[in-house]
């Protein structure tokens, strides 16, 4: 049983979760994490990181920490994923840097969480523990409490409810579901001697083709190629858990080029990833208690942002409880109403971009030659989402 009343309880110690604690001790504000796992880690590879996020964690002192491990590529190329040629290319060299103020960085999802653990580890206003499986939060008014599974209980001025895509502390302010579009994810590692002649060892790769596609970059300071194919299942129907397996995977991609097939053989078998998001809700809050990251706002990974977001609503929610320590109620309901239209954009965008991708027969010839006419260094269609300040 913790004793006293904290003033931020955090529920979840994933990347938003260890976001926002760093950000409020930061401010001396004496926040405590708990997370459910037996250890502070990321499932998963790799991860991008745009400039909207880059800037953020530049404000918490730690991205010069994540250049160590992280990858700083010099371009995202889009390929057609049936013919094996370039479509179009976004440059990331110094035109963009100077536009953003932060690189685009791509690197492993437990190198970022390890640098923001280790970051919260120094802050002696941070507690972190292991092991807290919260079953239960009661809404007090003024305050929240969390009922762990073990027993222990935890009361707190402000409840930060951190624990992701299917989390159920969402069904406080939101009753819904995690929506699945049938398309699932598979991952793996390339050697990087085996990566395509199209890629360089220094950039982002994106095939697309019908119903498909397939995203290459490295990480681990380039020793390491990450992969990721994704397909939308035709066994796919809810309820049912049997959709998506290997198989599916190989005959759809076998009308993918040649290279992509050879690059499917080293795909991990043993685990695949459904995808899922939820519409986006306009409330966060229930008097005390408020959602972040993917509790808040899940979306599809078509667009590289749900880190990014989470990041961003870190720094967002801490500042506002800093600039209004003594009404946390107005400072909830300024956090939501900063964020709240920005990520539904992001998340309505994701999904969108999804569709596009996946097009095939004429409206992909179309989109491919839309594609192509653009500039490799055209980032105005960008502003609104890499040139973001929290």
């Amino acid at each position: 049983m913790a004793s006293g009343r904290i003033p931020t309880l955090v529920v979840g110690g994933g990347i938003g979760g260890l976001t926002v604690a760093l950000a409020l001790a930061q401010q001396g504000r004496r926040v405590h994490v708990l997370e459910k796992g037996a250890e502070f880690a990321e499932i998963g590879a790799g991860l991008q990181l745009a400039p909207n996020a880059g800037r953020v964690l530049a404000k918490l002192g730690v991205v010069e920490a994540l250049k160590e491990h992280a990858v700083l590529p010099a371009r995202h190329v889009w390929m057609d994923a049936l013919a094996e040629k370039p479509i179009t290319t976004i440059e990331f060299g110094d035109a963009f840097r100077r536009r953003y103020g932060q690189p685009y960085m791509v690197m492993h999802r437990g190198d970022l969480l390890s640098v923001l653990l280790d970051a919260c580890r120094k802050n002696d206003l941070v507690t972190l523990e292991a092991k807290r499986d919260v079953v239960a939060v009661d809404d007090l008014g003024d305050a929240a409490r969390a009922r762990c599974a073990d027993g222990a209980s935890y009361e707190a001025d402000v409840l930060i409810a951190a624990d992701g895509l299917w989390s159920h502390l969402r069904k406080i302010v939101h009753d819904d579901e995690p929506v699945c579009n049938g398309y699932v994810a598979y991952r793996g590692t390339l050697p990087i001697a085996d990566i395509s002649p199209h890629a360089g060892p220094d950039s982002v790769l994106m095939w697309i083709g019908p119903n498909l596609h397939f995203v290459q970059y490295p990480i681990r300071r380039g020793e390491v190629f990450n992969q990721v194919a994704v397909f939308k299942s035709p066994s796919y129907r809810p309820g049912y858990d049997g959709w998506g397996g290997y198989d599916e995977l190989e005959a759809h991609f076998s009308q993918a080029c040649g290279y992509l097939q050879d690059c499917l053989k080293l795909m991990w078998r043993d685990k695949r990833w459904p995808m899922y998001d939820r519409k986006p809700i306009g409330n966060w809050i229930k008097n005390r208690i408020v959602l972040i990251g993917d509790a808040a706002h899940p979306m599809y990974q078509y667009i590289a942002q749900g880190a990014c977001q989470a990041i961003e609503d870190g720094l967002c929610l801490a500042q506002h409880l800093g600039n209004r320590d003594g009404d946390p109620t107005a400072a909830l309901l300024a956090y939501q109403a900063e964020r709240s239209f920005r990520t539904a954009r992001v998340q309505i965008t994701a999904g969108a971009m999804g569709s596009f991708f996946h097009m095939d027969g004429f409206s992909a010839t179309t989109r491919n030659a839309m594609m192509a006419a653009r500039s490799p260094t055209d980032y105005a269609p960008l502003d609104w989402l890499y040139g973001h300040e929290v």
